[in-house]
């Protein structure tokens, strides 16, 4: 049985007196009631709102890296994120990836899956997929970050977390010191996968910079089904 709301704050107060919590955004003490953001920094926080819109922004890109990889017609592919990845909002995935910050992983993705349950984009979708991290880096991280934001955003959306499914079968470069076609070239045949009964997979990463990661999967779940495949991640790394 789980802890009652009041035994919850009242473990929280005790332990914002030995290990305060701060805003991961602009670094302020965190209230009691407040987890993760600030009231000010959850306020400001830069909404994509693309789980709204058939086409934007990170949407095209997704489906223009696609297309290069295909010789055949590709219907459009849906793609949106939670927020912007911009100023001190960068901290959010970086707190997921880099500081073990797991909660806030698992937290902004039911965030996020909400709004993906809400929106008829969607509503289809019928198997959720983490993208894969590299055995080793996984040991050594202890956690793939974006395993932690696919699983809450498919509780949130009733549908299975598939984490077997794709297959990192070489280890790559970090995507983080490259650059577009670099970026494109490094993750290319990187992954394998296994076939898998569904309409709508959605594939789930933690932050969409050139998108060649979400890409790289797409290519190798297009070899095992023709389901429709579409992403989603916490920050997207563009404008409107």
């Amino acid at each position: 049985m789980g802890l009652s709301l009041r035994a919850r704050e009242i473990i929280t107060a005790t332990g914002d007196l030995f290990l305060p919590r701060t805003c991961l955004v602009c670094g302020r003490s965190l209230l009691r009631k407040e987890r993760h953001l600030c009231i000010w920094c959850r306020e400001d926080l830069p909404r994509t709102w693309q789980w709204t819109l058939p086409r934007n922004a990170m949407a095209d890109r997704f489906n223009a890296l696609i297309q290069r990889n295909l010789s055949e017609y590709e219907p459009y592919s849906r793609a949106a994120a939670l927020f912007f990845y911009q100023g001190g909002y960068r901290q959010i995935p970086q707190a997921v990836k880099y500081r073990h910050n797991r909660q806030a992983g698992q937290d902004f993705g039911r965030e996020l899956g909400r709004l993906l349950a809400g929106s008829p984009l969607f509503a289809d979708v019928d198997a959720v997929l983490p993208v894969p991290l590299h055995p080793l880096r996984r040991w050594r991280r202890g956690y793939n970050q974006a395993e932690i934001i696919a699983r809450a955003v498919a509780a949130e959306m009733g549908v299975p977390c598939l984490n077997r499914i794709l297959r990192r079968r070489r280890r790559t470069r970090t995507q983080t010191r490259l650059h577009g076609a670099e970026k494109a070239a490094n993750v290319q045949g990187a992954f394998s996968a296994r076939p898998l009964p569904a309409r709508h997979i959605l594939l789930i990463d933690d932050v969409f910079t050139t998108g060649a990661t979400l890409a790289a999967c797409h290519s190798a779940l297009r070899k095992v089904t023709r389901a429709r495949i579409s992403a989603a991640t916490l920050a997207f790394v563009g404008s409107v």
